[in-house]
């Protein structure tokens, strides 16, 4: 005969009740869990295998750039001075005036035009040539051509000044000269910031209010909520020279202006422009500005100091050869020049993890300020064609002075999780 079965007891299934109340919702949550890092690969598969290759190609070739750069302005320096056309142009600069910082300007300017010169092959190609190859240059050759022009006026109004300033702490103060410079290095950076929102950036495009719009609203909106004394928006022709999205809370001191590219509006999507805005704006509430004038102060001060000592061993082994009297003298200035590309080569890696860390803090300043994770993990696709999407961390480390897509589309999903109710979700 069968097992006569036992009577099922109510009181003993309340335990596996209970338990079954609480999994089951739990197992819902955890199937329904947002995950930052499927989220993140999911935005890097949509990049097409073609494109990633050509972005990551174009980005790789600009590390060869930086010392392809070193080795033509070493090289170019070698070439003034071996040839003794630096001191030929100092010898002209004597006969034509008396007045010593006559002598300096006449020789600054006949330097900036022939560098810019002997320059010009090497710039067409990576400015022109190389940027139309991977698809992201507008520029006409003439476009080109006058854009370098442009570059060439404004580079002998700024230039000229700061080398009257240089040659006459250089013969005042011939073994000092370097702390002097440093103390004046921030002056001048915070100069060229309040100046040129208005009167350099007009030189090369064209900038006018952002029509009355939802838009324009959003973005004052944004920036009044953020404390940024800013009463117009302003956009600009960047499409005339470029394929790349670009916006900035430029200015200092008082001088400040927002403004975005033409590529930003006609590409992106409000969430996308946003997001966009709202890490711009990190810059200025973050007082960037004025902490990258101290730090890169820093940085220059240590290359004044380099640059001090290294002027010394090469005067002494070649300086009578190449013509040059002493730090002093104009013609010495390819030395100068020099030395202070050895050095910038050098610290590279510092250089740009010091604005990277700055972009890091802005990135996040605007994922809160805008709440817009996905419209900001849209403009790192966007930005990925021509930044490299995924690098190794010590690539990054070396070679970004922004945080690489990957990174900062991670960022946005993580912030994304931790805002579920988010309207910005």
């Amino acid at each position: 005969m069968p097992p006569t079965p036992r009577p099922v007891r109510p009181a003993r299934l309340l335990p596996w009740l209970a338990v079954l109340l609480v999994a089951l919702p739990l197992a819902a949550h955890a199937a329904d869990a947002f995950d930052p890092a499927a989220a993140t690969a999911a935005y890097l598969a949509r990049i097409p295998a073609e494109a990633r290759a050509r972005s990551d190609a174009y980005f790789e070739g600009g590390y060869w750039l930086i010392l392809w750069n070193l080795f033509v302005s070493v090289g170019l320096a070698w070439f003034l001075l071996g040839t003794g056309l630096s001191g030929k142009l100092r010898d002209f600069a004597e006969r034509r005036f008396q007045r010593r910082w006559l002598q300096v300007a006449t020789y600054a300017l006949g330097y900036i035009l022939l560098m810019t010169l002997l320059e010009l092959p090497w710039n067409f190609y990576t400015g022109f040539l190389r940027e139309h190859q991977y698809h992201m240059s507008n520029l006409t050759t003439a476009g080109w051509f006058g854009e370098q022009l442009k570059g060439l006026i404004v580079g002998l109004i700024l230039t000229t000044p700061v080398l009257l300033l240089l040659y006459a702490a250089l013969r005042r103060w011939p073994t000092r000269w370097w702390s002097r410079a440093a103390l004046v290095t921030p002056v001048l950076i915070l100069l060229l910031l309040v100046i040129a929102p208005v009167f350099i950036s007009p030189v090369f495009n064209t900038y006018k209010p952002l029509p009355d719009s939802p838009l324009r609203d959003s973005i004052l909106s944004l920036a009044r909520a953020n404390g940024i004394p800013a009463d117009n928006v302003y956009e600009f022709d960047a499409s005339r020279q470029t394929k790349r999205i670009s916006a900035n809370v430029s200015g200092a001191l008082g001088s400040i202006r927002i403004s975005l590219n033409d590529n930003l509006l006609k590409r992106s999507s409000p969430a996308e422009i946003r997001a966009v805005m709202g890490h711009e704006m990190g810059h200025y509430v973050l007082n960037h500005v004025y902490k990258l004038t101290i730090y890169h102060s820093l940085v220059f001060a240590s290359a004044f100091a380099f640059t001090a000592w290294f002027f010394g061993a090469a005067f002494r082994r070649r300086g009578a050869a190449w013509g040059v009297r002493g730090i002093d003298d104009p013609a010495g200035l390819p030395i100068l020049a020099a030395v202070l590309a050895v050095f910038f080569f050098l610290v590279t890696p510092v250089s740009h993890s010091i604005t990277r860390s700055t972009e890091s803090e802005a990135d996040i300043f605007g994922l809160n300020a805008a709440r817009e994770p996905d419209g900001f993990s849209e403009v790192a696709l966007k930005l990925s064609e021509y930044r490299k999407l995924a690098p190794g961390p010590w690539e990054e480390i070396v070679f970004f002075d922004h945080p690489s897509g990957h990174n900062r589309i991670l960022m946005s999903m993580r912030w994304k999780a931790e805002h579920p109710a988010d309207p910005g979700k």
